[in-house]
């Protein structure tokens, strides 16, 4: 069975209700606390790969550098967004799960479930 990887922080309320809903169901998880450890932009792009979702799907809008950078407002490449969340991991969405060669953004935490 494929290793099953979750990409979280774990302060998140959503990572937390993840991590409950996948010990309910007694699947085993690796979690990776990104914002601590940082990704690497092949990280990153195969994250995006996995999930189907460009950099821009996985922006954190609420997030202040969001704001202090103005991405709303600024016309990025996919290239560029990814190494803005090399730069500041806040900016990347959580919690994505990956499985194999698939992936999902996990919001809502049932989203998880397209994987089993």
């Amino acid at each position: 069975m494929d290793q099953i990887t979750v990409y979280e922080k774990p302060t998140c309320t959503t990572c937390r209700n993840l991590f409950v809903l996948l010990k309910e169901e007694g699947i085993d998880f690796e979690k990776v606390d990104y914002h601590v450890l940082g990704l690497q932009a092949e990280e990153v792009r195969d994250i995006l790969a996995k999930t189907g979702l460009s950099a821009r799907d996985v922006l954190r809008k609420r997030e202040p550098v969001y704001k202090e950078l103005d991405l709303g407002g600024r016309d990025l490449s996919e290239d560029e967004l990814v190494d803005l969340m090399v730069e500041h991991p806040a900016l990347m969405e959580r919690p994505i799960v990956i499985k194999g060669d698939r992936g999902v953004l996990a919001r809502p935490i049932e989203k998880v479930r397209e994987l089993f």
